[in-house]
């Protein structure tokens, strides 16, 4: 077990370096193969107001008339030991673990993510408890009364959770709630941090949390039905009941407990991609997390914070999949590690 969780921290420690090397030549090699200057690199760090002066000399502060591994050097050695940003009005530091600097707004980009962090982690575990509960419930007892009204029903409305988009969802739900019935709490921008107001806290992210889990809890109700159905056919379940198992025993200890596995795998990605950033759940309700931050980010032409989302969003999937990984022991038994 130990020489396999070494085998998966070298594996994400080198998944990690791939991503920075991936990263950089999405936001710097690449553009230059499409015919981009240096210039019209810098200019996504300025914004849309700066001078054609302005921008050739943040190009050259900058270094990306530079070669391109001397670039990439810098831009990982930012992330592991800061870096220093020449403003014009002065020099300012980034410490480290350094997501890059808006040159917009002035201000490092990872204490920005910070500060918006716990309203995603807030939507994403959240809604996570939520589309697990009635996914994962609703797929196993549609594939234990296959055929029958309740099946059709649940299946019927899992298709239409995985059609219906977010942005759809969660304007027909504010319009209902909000504007309809008149609950003004339901709102993210009546967002209060769980430390301040538990009760504001939980109003605000009700409807953002059944929006974002209606559409995933469809995908594993249609997921766990599928596997259910399989698994409950397999030799070992019939041996289970030829033992004289009560059926409850036979259907959570030795049928779900298998159908667990598919199921954790998708989720880790899932949790993973919502911790990067729910952009459209965030944008719908007004929530301001990382989400809605790249939204803004790309809006105003600002590559710096659009890089640091990335590299954040990044980081969470690759912890989310080592999470899983040495999970997958605890929920399948039949798993081994050598």
């Amino acid at each position: 077990m130990l020489a396999y969780i070494i085998r998966r921290l070298l594996g994400a420690v080198l998944t990690l370096f791939v991503i920075t090397v991936a990263t950089f030549m999405i936001f710097f090699l690449l553009p230059k193969f499409a015919g981009a200057t240096a210039d019209d690199i810098a200019s996504r760090y300025v914004g849309k107001s700066a001078s054609a002066e302005q921008i050739h000399q943040l190009a050259i502060k900058l270094g990306f008339t530079d070669p391109l591994y001397e670039q990439y050097w810098r831009f990982v050695k930012g992330i592991f030991a800061g870096a220093d940003y020449d403003t014009g009005a002065a020099i300012v530091h980034c410490d480290a673990p350094c997501f890059g600097y808006s040159f917009l707004k002035q201000t490092p980009v990872l204490p920005d993510l910070l500060d918006r962090l716990p309203v995603t982690i807030s939507l994403a575990l959240g809604a996570s408890v939520i589309w697990l509960a009635f996914g994962v419930g609703t797929g196993v007892v549609s594939a234990l009364r296959k055929g029958t009204i309740f099946d059709r029903l649940s299946m019927g409305t899992a298709l239409a959770g995985v059609s219906l988009p977010i942005f759809f969802t969660g304007l027909l739900s504010l319009a209902i709630f909000r504007d309809g019935f008149g609950i003004a709490e339901f709102n993210g921008s009546a967002y209060k941090p769980l430390s301040e107001d538990p009760a504001a806290w939980f109003m605000s992210l009700l409807l953002p949390w059944i929006t974002l889990a209606f559409l995933n809890a469809a995908g594993y109700a249609r997921l766990t039905r599928a596997t259910m159905l399989e698994t409950m056919n397999e030799d070992f379940i019939r041996t289970a009941r030829a033992k004289g198992l009560p059926e409850r025993t036979v259907v959570v200890r030795h049928g779900l407990r298998s159908v667990l596995t598919p199921v954790l795998t998708i989720f880790g990605l899932d949790l993973g991609l919502l911790l990067g950033g729910a952009v459209l759940t965030e944008s719908t309700y007004s929530l301001h997390g990382i989400g809605e931050y790249a939204v803004t980010a790309i809006k105003e032409n600002d590559l710096p914070r659009v890089l640091g989302v990335v590299l954040m969003g990044s980081l969470f999937i690759v912890i989310a999949n080592l999470v899983v990984d040495l999970l997958y022991a605890v929920v399948d038994p039949r798993v081994r590690y050598s």
